[in-house]
């Protein structure tokens, strides 16, 4: 099967999700959030994930993660990731509670297209405080894609992971998976990275966002947005634009990126540590690139 084929399926079988000019979306990806050892990228931008995850829930946003959001190759037990990150999945929690979370699996929590996976890792949380087990996310579903059809225009955005379009993270991804825990994570504390990921290979990026927007081009030009590569992209408007969005990922040396889409607009955002004038810190947000009317774009 083609990385071709595999886009197609992935948007054939996608969830829908009606929306209009008044909902709100932030889209995060490859969080990798992990353990809190050294070997964990998420754990040094895990404040500023939490903070900016927090405003958007507060101003009324829809969460939707495509995909690495949990590091399920370098960790064997997903209880050590929760316990890491607890606060970060009770917020989480919250957004699911207001049926405002739409989760997307991708190459390093690939083991969540088995619902008795997401059930078992998912359902329910032994709390210290209470001595005993609480619900925490029991009918949480992921999809391998989501697609946004405005419900006025008939618009249609595809979001996905994008590692369809890598054959060794996507097939074989049960090989990798092997070698980061047993050789790359050991030397991942020493400073050496994965030369076979796409985030960390230059070559690799341009190989898979380039069979991606060939996909692109032979769909209508349908926007679609993916994470995988950690480098985020988003086209002007012009007329012989190709449509591929990436919203880059969690894990940038003391930032994260990420995609909105709000009120007819979409915008690609950089959350980050910046210090005030009197020396203290503070989390801000700024546009990497401004809002830009979905309408603008065109298949």
């Amino acid at each position: 099967m083609s990385s071709q084929t595999r886009l197609t399926r992935a948007y054939q079988q996608a969830k829908r999700i009606s929306f209009n000019n008044q909902d709100k979306f932030i889209l995060f990806s490859d969080c990798h959030r992990g353990d809190g050892s050294f070997a964990d990228d998420f754990a040094n931008n895990r404040n500023i994930y939490f903070h900016a995850l927090k405003q958007y829930l507060q101003n009324g946003f829809q969460y939707i993660e495509l995909g690495d959001g949990d590091e399920l190759w370098e960790n064997l037990f997903f209880k050590d990731i929760f316990e890491s990150n607890k606060n970060v999945f009770l917020l989480l929690q919250k957004f699911y509670l207001q049926n405002k979370l739409h989760m997307i699996w991708g190459n390093h929590d690939m083991v969540y297209r088995n619902p008795n996976i997401v059930k078992k890792n998912f359902s329910e949380y032994f709390d210290n405080t209470e001595g005993k087990k609480l619900p925490l996310m029991p009918h949480l579903q992921f999809y391998e894609g989501i697609v946004l059809q405005h419900a006025e225009t008939g618009q249609e955005l595809f979001l996905t992971h994008g590692h369809q379009a890598d054959f060794m993270n996507y097939v074989g991804w049960k090989l990798n998976k092997f070698l980061v825990r047993v050789l790359w994570k050991p030397l991942q504390v020493w400073g050496i990275k994965d030369p076979t990921s796409p985030a960390k290979n230059y070559l690799e990026q341009i190989k898979v966002e380039r069979r991606i927007k060939q996909w692109i081009v032979n769909n209508k030009n349908i926007i679609t947005i993916v994470g995988h590569t950690h480098r985020p992209h988003f086209p002007s408007p012009t007329e012989n634009a190709i449509n591929y969005f990436n919203d880059g990922s969690c894990v940038h040396p003391r930032s994260i990126t990420g995609i909105e889409i709000a009120e007819g607009t979409i915008a690609l955002v950089k959350w980050f540590i910046d210090t005030k004038d009197d020396g203290t810190l503070q989390i801000v947000k700024e546009y990497i690139e401004v809002p830009r009317k979905l309408s603008d774009y065109c298949g």
